[in-house]
């Protein structure tokens, strides 16, 4: 069995579909990455993605609903808070992590008692949510800790028969994961950061937002939200982060590196701005947090395939609006 592209038709649409209500493997395109989507409701469906994935037991998985009705029926307890954003940021790149009922099995939320769900804001995922009638379970439809897909060609390349059909939907608009917010505890929390920042998110409930994790999560311990192991998002390339004070530095690594005739030194730039000297091939991106976000994963993953050895990438800031893109930049260094 290998996988299969298939252009989102009527047709693949109801393939799709049942084949997620039969408990298999599909997938398709959200508008952050392209998610592995399976129905959250049947653990042994949502226990494939794990399979598939090589992804460990103590990391959730974000439930994807069709609309905030479908999200209040896998809940215990729906609070005021996600009243006003699910109102004012769904469909969208935004999860909420709320008080789960006992419909959502453990396979999905890593044996807590809270969930993780979202709205998402692609056409084909909703279509493919309303069509198959039940939530899907889906985290990124790669290999664990390797680079997200943001078109169907890289889920080929990295899962290949692992998943039998992937609806194409084109490239993502946003291009890395949504943001997690933890709405459980006194303080709402933001436990991943993505394409909406705290200050944004502050705004629309009108009260302070934390950033991270309120304890320490022990190595193998479940974690209240996907996206929270060390390294994660990451290139087969190493990836150098370069601040603005260390470029020199960098300089004289990338010209050692060059030395050997068999190392390939590849860069991510913002705009016009720094790339080492000697670096090839240079993806510049653009100098704004969206536009380099949605270029960022495609970048990396035609640098990979250029057979980089290093990837020197341009730091952006890591506050405000950029926080999300610094966040999947640190991690895939580590």
């Amino acid at each position: 069995m290998t996988s299969a592209i298939r252009t989102v038709t009527p047709e693949a649409l109801a393939d799709a579909a049942a084949r997620i209500r039969r408990g298999e493997l599909v997938a398709f395109p959200t508008e952050t990455v392209y998610g592995l989507g399976a129905h959250a409701l049947d653990p042994d469906a949502v226990a494939r993605i794990f399979a598939a994935k090589g992804r460990p037991a103590w990391n959730p998985v974000i439930v994807h609903v069709a609309d905030t009705d479908a999200a209040r029926a896998l809940v215990a307890d729906w609070p005021d808070r996600a009243t006003r954003l699910a109102a004012a940021c769904w469909p969208g790149p935004l999860t909420l992590v709320l008080r789960k009922r006992a419909v959502v099995p453990d396979v999905v939320t890593a044996g807590t008692d809270t969930v993780a769900l979202r709205v998402p804001a692609h056409p084909v995922a909703l279509a493919l949510l309303r069509e198959a009638g039940v939530p899907i379970a889906a985290p990124s439809a790669n290999r664990f800790t390797q680079l997200s897909p943001t078109t169907a060609a890289h889920v080929v390349t990295a899962l290949g028969d692992r998943v039998p059909l992937v609806l194409d939907g084109g490239p993502c608009d946003v291009g890395i994961e949504s943001t997690v917010l933890d709405l459980t505890g006194d303080v709402p929390t933001v436990l991943r950061t993505g394409a909406l920042d705290a200050d944004t998110l502050a705004g629309l409930l009108g009260e302070p937002v934390r950033i991270g994790a309120p304890r320490a999560v022990l190595a193998d311990a479940p974690r209240p939200s996907p996206g929270m192991a060390e390294r994660h998002y990451a290139p087969r390339a190493e990836v150098w982060l370069v601040e603005a004070g260390g470029r020199t530095e960098a300089e004289r690594a990338v010209a050692e590196r060059l030395a050997s005739p068999s190392a390939m030194v590849g860069a991510i730039a913002r705009g016009d701005g720094w790339a080492p000297t000697g670096a090839m091939p240079v993806h510049r991106l653009p100098d704004d947090p969206a536009g380099f976000a949605r270029g960022l994963y495609a970048a990396l993953h035609d640098l990979d395939a250029a057979g980089c050895a290093v990837v020197v990438v341009d730091a952006p800031p890591a506050t405000g609006r950029w926080a999300g893109v610094h966040d999947r930049l640190t991690r895939a260094t580590r």
